[in-house]
Formats: structure tokens, sequence, C-alpha cells
């Protein structure tokens, strides 16, 4: 809200002359009287009132009119936001090891990859200008979902990956060459890779090192997060009678891999041991990696003068048609 000539405001200021100049009474009377007594006695009552009525209208109608030359303006602003985009591949390990329940999804026992479909939503939440694609690994990788601004899409081919969709076994530096592989052909100012695994690469045909010094090579970051307790994780089976029991299972994450995996291409390495930890972990690395924007405001202004211009007509009009009727005044 604004005024474009707010200096016509000064014209309220002569109000109070303008009303004192229509109460004074002529100079010269049309009509002479020995005695107003008579006059007095014969006069409507609250005529006096009746005149301040017109008074007032007229009074309102001026500063109606002062304020609409005035020119005020309400703008509505519209933001155009400029921001380079930032490509990001997650890859994300769907192999037997992840059915180790040492998460908590709302409250609740989880198995390793319900905890991190949880965390990665909010993760994509976070970034809704960015081209964001999946990968999932076992044995071999999987390109569940590329490069893409849908995130919709994206959430419902995450919701879709289940352990032991692929063949069983931990091919940490096919799953990272395939991922980099999506982000080759990308002209993002940034991009980066967040690679999770809760094992040893044990299958592949390209080791974690060569895929790593390809990503470093092409200025590709790889975030690696090893997932899991440290020691002993319950891992559910069936009993004899169909029950559901848990076994411990020893955490084999492969730590100097995964560290040096980050180093060579100037990114970090996280331990993820709760639902906590992997959901901080994943807001770092948001924080880490956003890209300033430029946002510029552009305000278009609509003019608000007709609104008060045909309320002092109608009261300029409603003085008028007054003063010639029920509140008509004589001479």
């Amino acid at each position: 809200m604004r005024l474009a000539d707010p200096w016509f405001l000064a014209l309220l200021a002569l109000l109070p002359f303008v009303v004192r100049a229509a109460r004074r009474p002529a100079r010269r009377a049309t009509l002479r009287f020995p005695s107003l007594g008579i006059l007095r006695t014969i006069a409507p009552r609250g005529a006096g009132t009746r005149r301040l009525v017109l008074l007032a209208l007229r009074a309102a109608a001026l500063a109606a009119i002062a304020v609409a030359l005035a020119r005020p303006q309400a703008g509505s602003a519209a933001t155009k936001i400029h921001r380079e985009g930032v490509d990001v591949m997650l890859a994300v390990d769907v192999s037997g090891s992840m059915l180790a329940e040492d998460f908590t999804v709302d409250g609740q026992r989880a198995n390793r990859l319900q905890a991190v479909k949880s965390v990665v939503k909010e993760f994509v939440a976070a970034r809704p200008e960015d081209r964001i694609g999946l990968v999932l690994f076992a044995a071999r990788p999987y390109t569940q979902c590329p490069l893409t601004l849908d995130h919709g899409w994206l959430l419902q081919n995450l919701d879709r990956a289940e352990i032991g969709m692929i063949e069983d076994g931990t091919a940490v530096g096919s799953a990272l060459a395939a991922a980099v592989n999506r982000l080759r052909p990308s002209t993002a100012k940034s991009k980066f890779v967040v690679l999770l695994t809760d094992g040893q690469s044990n299958a592949g045909k390209i080791t974690p090192q060569t895929a790593a010094d390809a990503a470093a090579a092409l200025g590709i970051k790889v975030y690696t997060i090893g997932a899991g307790t440290r020691g002993m994780a319950p891992f559910p089976t069936q009993d004899f009678f169909g029950n559901k029991v848990y076994r411990p299972m020893q955490v084999d994450v492969d730590e100097p891999t995964l560290q040096k995996i980050a180093a060579t291409t100037h990114a970090r390495y996280f331990r993820a041991t709760d639902t906590p930890t992997l959901r901080e972990i994943y807001a770092e690395i948001d924080r880490s990696e956003k890209t300033a924007f430029e946002a510029p405001e552009y305000l278009d202004y609509r003019e608000l003068y007709p609104w008060l211009v045909w309320p002092a007509l109608a009261l300029v009009l409603l003085e008028i048609g007054l003063g010639e009727t029920v509140l008509r005044k004589l001479p």
C-alpha cells in the first residue's frame, strides 16, 4: 500500500478553514428585521443540527477528494526466483543386510531401508528446485529413477524399493559408477552423490576407488554414509513355529573404503547408527550443498482512487439533495 502523490494530503489541513468559512454569516443580510426573536420562535427545532449535518457531508466529501488526489495504490508482489540448479543422485543399498532392525520410524522399530526412505523423503522435500535421481544396488546397480524435477514420481519409485528386488550382494563400486554416469552429461553448476551402504563391497566389476577417481575427474562430490549400529544388530528371522524372532548379526561396514571415496572427491563420510543420526546427516549434506539464488521483486500497483471519488460524489449529491429537501433552510 502506498500513495503516489502524498503531497495532496496537505489539502486536508485546509478543511478547518473551509468549515469555518462555510459557517460564517454573510456580511450583508438579504432581509433586515428589527428583532430575530419572532423568527426563532417559528423556526423548526433542530435547525442548527441540520446545518451541521450538511457541513459534515461537505467536509467528508472534500476529505475523500483530497485523499483520492494523493492516489492510494495497492501493490501485489510477484517474486521471480532464478537459481542455479543442483543435480543429486541418491545411491541406496537394498541388500539383505538392510533388513536389520536397528533403526526406528515414528517410535516403532524399523529396518534400515525403512528408515532411509523416511529420511530421504525429508531430504527431497527440502530441495524442491533440484533434479534428483535414485540408484538402488545390491549385487548390481539399478537406476530406479533418473534425474528429475518430478519429485512426486521420484518418491513413488522410492516407495517401491524393496530388499530382495536385486540379487544379494554389495556392489559399491558399480553403484557409484552408475550414479556418476547419470550425472556425467549434466550441466548443473553443482552435482553430487549421496551413497549409503551397510556392508562391504563384495560384488560388481568396478572397484570403489576406480569409481571415486572417475567422480573426482568429473568434479562430482560423493558423500558416503555407513548405516548400522556398532557391534551387533538385531536381524529378523522366523523360528520353527513361524514366529518372528531376532538374532544378533555383526555389523560389517567398510568404513575405510567409504572414507577414502569421500576424501577422493573432496566430500565427507558419515556414520549413521540410529534414525536421528541419519536424519541429521542428510540435513547436514543438504546445508552443505545449497547454492545462492537471486530473487528480484516486481510490484504491480493497482489504483484505488476510484473507491474514493465515487463516495465523494455521492456525499456531494447527498448534501445537495438534503439541503433542498428535509434539511432545507431559509435564506
